[in-house]
């Protein structure tokens, strides 16, 4: 765990107090500020209610070489998503997009505490958090909880960019690697994949953010990252994902030393997806921005053979085993 986390433990209790008056009496804890009473049992925008539900905690092998490593992320995804895109690519573990069972297990945050300190213990390179921004709140005092009791290793927060400010700046000294997506720039875009029409602006001023509490990527001497922003971008069909304007925009960061993630994976999740969102990804649509990537001579990046959207199709049994084949 970085030193600047060690710097401020004493002050994890009072963000964790800060956050949770984001989140009562009316949620506001995300950009969509949807008001939810959530103590009362009412669930959010984010489809969850006072609770802590995680689908599963386990080593993960599957992210970016620097976050994986040999020995696995300690990854840990919680239900739920702010965001909810429509053709979420894991929605066995986020959120119904059919009839299909998800994965969802309610934990306290001693328990959460406790998960986090089985996985630095099985070797974990680092504890990423998966869609975190809905549970923040909790997953914070439980970070402290686990820092009180040994948790050394760097938090990595993994999110789909879709952060409100406040909160964000909560997180700063806590986080060691940002893990973002930038999704799409258009509003029409934004409306159409997930009905959010701030998404936008709200990433745009989460990376600001991001960037300024961790800066460029570093990694260790045996490649494992141990701070800074890592930015993926899933490109996907019909141009849905903006993603000139996306590389636009990351061309200052990857310039000045952020990781670059340029994902070619996209699957249709389910049947009944209006077009584009139907179909895989073509080479036509696929190539010519990773050109454009390669051109910023990047420090640190990595993409994926488009061969890979036909075999990508992550899940997960009933013991919460990860496959991705």
């Amino acid at each position: 765990m970085s030193a600047s986390y060690l710097s401020i433990r004493d002050e994890i209790s009072s963000r964790a107090d800060a956050l949770q008056r984001l989140t009562f009496p009316r949620c506001r804890l995300c950009p969509r500020r949807c008001g939810a009473n959530r103590a009362s049992g009412h669930r959010g925008d984010c489809m969850v209610a006072d609770e802590l539900p995680v689908s599963v905690g386990l080593l993960h092998f599957g992210e970016e070489p620097p976050i994986s490593g040999s020995r696995g992320s300690g990854t840990i995804f919680f239900y739920g998503c702010p965001l909810g895109c429509v053709f979420c690519q894991n929605h066995q573990i986020s959120r119904p997009v059919s009839t299909a069972p998800v994965l969802r297990h309610s934990m306290s945050v001693e328990e959460l505490a406790d998960l986090m300190l089985e996985l630095q213990d099985k070797g974990a390179h680092n504890i990423s958090w998966v869609t975190p921004t809905h549970v923040l709140h909790h997953a914070v005092r439980a970070l402290g909880i686990a820092a009180e009791k040994g948790l050394e290793i760097a938090i990595v927060y993994n999110s789909g960019g879709y952060e409100e400010l406040g909160a964000l700046k909560l997180l700063d000294g806590l986080v060691d690697i940002y893990m973002p997506d930038v999704k799409w720039l258009t509003r029409e875009n934004s409306m159409f994949c997930s009905g959010v029409p701030n998404y936008p602006f709200t990433v745009k001023r989460a990376l600001e953010e991001m960037w300024r509490q961790v800066g460029p990527f570093v990694m260790n001497a045996n490649g494992i990252g141990v701070r800074g922003l890592l930015v993926r971008h899933l490109v996907l069909p019909g141009g849905l994902s903006d993603t000139g304007m996306v590389l636009d925009l990351l061309e200052p960061y990857i310039r000045k030393g952020a990781a670059v993630s340029l994902m070619s994976q996209y699957y249709p999740p389910r049947e009944g997806l209006a077009a584009p969102l139907n179909r895989h990804l073509t080479a036509e649509e696929y190539e010519p921005y990773l050109e454009r990537l390669l051109d910023m001579d990047p420090e640190v990046a990595f993409i994926q053979e488009l061969e890979s959207q036909y075999s990508y199709r992550p899940d997960f049994d009933s013991d919460g085993v990860f496959h991705d084949v």
